[in-house]
């Protein structure tokens, strides 16, 4: 019942083509009938009184078979199918877009040696644990920008991330984290396996609160980080708008391992693949072709067109 609930075809305007089909066997039947032109002279009941050998003849005549062939080959070619293809990314890690606050907040030493140290190392950890897969790295403050696109070259993103700090950014002042997660989103969405967006924040300013539109953003994990027991200073509320999971930072690995399982989850990754993008499904018309060849081979028996 579920396959047939998800039965189409892929290309369903082929099925048209039944029409012909249809009219033309329709037309061969009137055409072949010996009787029709008796029928109008003759009471039917008498009819089949005079007439000789019809209880012999075909059942199934070439027209009759052409109907068959042809029916079968325009339902292959429509494309019926009811399973998906299975993706060839299915195996790989997902991409991860990583949204690092670099505001004068993050020098705070609380989290030795500071916030921002914090979240290079926590961010060092998490690339090992997930090796191969693609990051991406976007630095926000008063403004948003990428630093790199997705890569898997984790040591290029710790170089950069290494280099962030407030000072180099154009806009210190302000939290543009809505423009960050746009970034974020537009850089994952032209990924063929999806993907899903890792925060490291310590707050989040109330002005940046108030512009985030709920449920816009998906597949979002954050982590808080903020010392063992101190108020998280927004990144509930901004947990809750963007409907995230909040990770806190520990001083061992339960954070980062926390987070790179979430990170490896396909059904998180598949939140933010491009609007509009194909679903393919593993078509089953080529199942027909033996059918077909059978009937084919009427073809090559002697009389069988003139039967």
């Amino acid at each position: 019942m579920e396959a047939l609930s998800v039965f189409h075809f892929a290309r369903p305007l082929w099925l048209l083509a039944l029409l012909p089909a249809a009219a033309l066997w329709l037309s061969e039947r009137r055409g072949s009938d010996e009787m029709r032109r008796w029928r109008r002279v003759i009471d039917p009941e008498l009819l089949q009184h005079l007439v000789v050998g019809a209880e012999r003849r075909a059942r199934i005549t070439p027209a009759d078979g052409l109907l068959i062939a042809w029916a079968l080959a325009a339902v292959a070619v429509a494309g019926p199918a009811w399973q998906r293809e299975p993706s060839p990314f299915a195996d790989a890690k997902p991409p991860v877009a990583v949204v690092l606050k670099v505001g004068p907040s993050m020098l705070t030493e609380d989290l030795a040696p500071t916030r921002l140290d914090r979240a290079r190392q926590k961010l060092s950890d998490i690339l090992a644990a997930r090796e191969g897969a693609s990051t991406a790295l976007i630095a926000y403050a008063g403004s948003s920008h990428i630093v790199v696109p997705p890569t898997p070259d984790a040591a290029v993103v710790l170089d950069l991330a290494k280099a962030l700090s407030p000072e180099i950014m154009p806009k210190r002042d302000g939290e543009d984290l809505v423009g960050a997660l746009a970034l974020a989103n537009r850089t994952l969405a032209a990924s063929a396996n999806g993907g899903s967006v890792l925060l490291m924040a310590d707050v989040v300013a109330p002005e940046a609160l108030a512009r985030l539109p709920k449920g816009k953003f998906a597949a979002i994990t954050i982590l808080s980080l903020q010392p063992d027991g101190a108020s998280p200073g927004g990144i509930e509320e901004a947990g809750r708008s963007l409907g995230a999971a909040i990770v806190a930072t520990t001083p061992d690995q339960d954070d980062v391992s926390t987070i790179a399982r979430r990170l490896d989850r396909t059904d998180l990754a598949a939140a933010i693949i491009a609007d509009g993008e194909v679903q393919y499904w593993k078509e089953a018309g080529y199942w027909l072709t033996p059918l077909l060849a059978l009937l084919v081979l009427l073809w090559f028996r002697r009389g069988w067109v003139l039967a």
